[in-house]
Parts: C-alpha cells; sequence; structure tokens
C-alpha cells in the first residue's frame, strides 16, 4: 500500500510505501475508495500544539469511506465487499485513523467495528467519506449537543466545510436559521441552503430569539458575541476552534440563564443519521475531489483558503 505519511510540525507530508495492513481481531481491513482532505491536518502541520496527539509516523486522513476486503475475528454483521464509512472516534483501543493509525491518506487503512457505519445504497463514496467529519460533526453538534427541534430559532456562525452541513440540516429539521458570516460567497451559499437571513455577525440577530447559536468559527469574538446574542434560556455550542481563548461577558451568562457546551466529533449514530440525509437528497454538500498524488497539492490549496465546501481524494 500507498500513502502520505506524517512524521511531525513543519515538516511536508511525503509517499511512503508499506505492506498492506492486516485484520486482527475485532478490525476490517478497508481498501480505501475516497479520503477526506480536512483544515484540521493543515493545523497538525503547522502547530506544534497538535503533536502530543499524533503517533508518528502515521498516514494522515481521518475522513474514511472504504471497501471491506478482509474481516477479523470476532466482527461480526459485515462482509467483504461492505462499503463503509469509518467514525472517526470512540475505538475501544482508543485508536484515531490519520492520528494513532493509518488513515484515509493511504490506500488502505483498517478500522475496529464498534467504528463502521454501512453506506446507504447509491449514496456517493465521496459523500460518504465527508459524512465522516463535517458532516456528522455538524449533526453532533447542532442535533445532539445543540438538541434543535421544528420551529426552533437556529443561528450558525460560519459557513464552510461544517457551516454548510449545519446549515442544511438544521432548515431540513424544521427550524428557521439565521447564519453569520462576512465572505459573500458564503452569505449567498447560506441563502441558497435554506437559511433564512445572512448577516455579517451574530448580534446583527439580536432580535431575533435564537434559541441555539452554533460557533463554527471560534474566534473568540464569535463565542463572546453568540453569548451575548441568544435568547433567555438558549444554548451556545462551540464548535470551532481558530482561537484557544474568548474574553466573555458573564451577565449575559448569569441573567438569562443560557448555557454554552462544547462539541467535538460525533457517534456512529450521528454517522448514521447524516448518511441517511445525504442518502435521501435532502442534504447535498459541495464537494470537491483529487487524486490521490494530488493529496499534498490538496493540503495546500487549504492552508492558502482556496477550498470552498470540502475536497476528498477519490482512488482509482
Amino acid at each position: 500500500m500507498k500513502g502520505w505519511e506524517f512524521t511531525g510540525t513543519h515538516q511536508p507530508l511525503k509517499i511512503v510505501e508499506k505492506p498492506d495492513p492486516k485484520a486482527k481481531p475485532g478490525y476490517v481491513v478497508l481498501k480505501t475508495l475516497a479520503g477526506g482532505l480536512c483544515h484540521s491536518d493543515v493545523s497538525a502541520l503547522d502547530l506544534e500544539s497538535w503533536m502530543p496527539s499524533f503517533n508518528v509516523p502515521v498516514i494522515m486522513g481521518h475522513e474514511v469511506c472504504g471497501e471491506i476486503v478482509e474481516i477479523g475475528e470476532g466482527v461480526e454483521g459485515y462482509e467483504i465487499g461492505d462499503v463503509v464509512s469509518v467514525c472517526p472516534l470512540y475505538a475501544k483501543d482508543g485508536t484515531t485513523p490519520g492520528y494513532t493509525r493509518d488513515g484515509g491518506y493511504g490506500t488502505m487503512t483498517t478500522a475496529p467495528v464498534e467504528q463502521l457505519v454501512k453506506v446507504p445504497e447509491g449514496l456517493s463514496v465521496a459523500k460518504a467519506a465527508a459524512a465522516t467529519d463535517a458532516g456528522a460533526t455538524s449533526y453532533h453538534a447542532v442535533c445532539t449537543v445543540g438538541g434543535i427541534k421544528p420551529g426552533m430559532k437556529v443561528g450558525i456562525i460560519g459557513v464552510g466545510g461544517l457551516g454548510q452541513f449545519a446549515v442544511r440540516i438544521a432548515v431540513v429539521k424544521g427550524c428557521e436559521v439565521y447564519v453569520a458570516t462576512r465572505k459573500q460567497s458564503a452569505q449567498e451559499l447560506a441563502l441558497s441552503l435554506g437559511a433564512k437571513e445572512v448577516k455579517p455577525c451574530i448580534t446583527d440577530f439580536a432580535d431575533k430569539n435564537l434559541d441555539v447559536i452554533v460557533d463554527f468559527a471560534g474566534a473568540g469574538k464569535t463565542t463572546a458575541d453568540a453569548i451575548n446574542t441568544v435568547a433567555q434560556y438558549g444554548k451556545v455550542v462551540l464548535v470551532g476552534m481558530a482561537a484557544d481563548t474568548a474574553q466573555i461577558n458573564t451577565y449575559p451568562l448569569i441573567f438569562k440563564e443560557m448555557s454554552i457546551e462544547g462539541s467535538q466529533g460525533s457517534t456512529t449514530d450521528d454517522l448514521r443519521d447524516c448518511l441517511e440525509l445525504l442518502a435521501s437528497g435532502k442534504l447535498d454538500p459541495e464537494i470537491h475531489t483529487c487524486k490521490f498524488e494530488e493529496i499534498g497539492e490538496g493540503i495546500e490549496k487549504l492552508r492558502r483558503g482556496e477550498v470552498s465546501g470540502r475536497l476528498v481524494c477519490i482512488y482509482d
């Protein structure tokens, strides 16, 4: 097998050849069909603070869709030839694809059975890969942590790879969606996805009594603005990590009796629900594709901010 290997911060990814993986108990071996490229991998390449999360050297890529080619002892409910998406979190052994075990930037990879979700028939492998992180992470933040219900007023901050999923998910779930983004193309995208209104800043919706605000930017000020804007007894969900600190006003936190929660990743249930929405056609994110040999350049495009939507490598 071949893969794009991560060896440390400030070191470029390099293509390596390794022996094909073998299925250990509780695991399957996958022929990679699609691997999503994520901006968090740019952060890992650029920021020393990400290094403790990795077991280097490791083939990167935590957004994986693949075909089962070998099944380990104890795996039930799956057969060789099944096409599956891999939830990146909650492996029983604590491993994560692309971080502590070889992931989706490789032509083959492995996954424990508890991280597998079968891909609905007819769904493209590109969407199935993007669903594992951008899709399911957004679903988890908006639905599972945010607890949205039909008729609620929901604020979304940021319409990047995750935010575009979140806007549409909230619309499909029957909510009124108000989006904050400064980028003109993102504003147009949000409206096309069904947002009721789009403004540059979430505080522009201070009169809308937003029940839930999900901050996909996490730029410090965006989180503080969300706290100031959310309705009485409302909830702010923090997903974005553009800044690791935020100076907040505790007055609204106390007197509105609001709550703020963090949201990390997703569960297999979130991923399964997201895949079903994608298969139904109600959720149709903007996805661009590249080839295996172009993963390095794809990372550079992400670094330069040249990718709208999600970028996914398709394997031949």
